[in-house]
């Protein structure tokens, strides 16, 4: 498993995790989810992505 297929599943499985915490606890968990979208919308136009360092 290289480090891009890592990387799409650690932030699939935040959105998962983000929205579920939203539906159960609290709705300011979509924040998390919404964070880790903007990070993967950041990467793909700059080719950097803070957790593949």
């Amino acid at each position: 498993m290289n480090i891009d297929r890592i990387v799409f599943a650690f932030a699939g499985s935040m959105i998962l995790i983000s929205v579920l915490l939203a539906w159960l606890v609290s709705p300011l968990w979509m924040l998390l989810a919404a964070f880790v979208g903007l990070n993967l919308l950041q990467s793909a136009f700059t080719s950097f992505c803070p957790l593949a360092i």
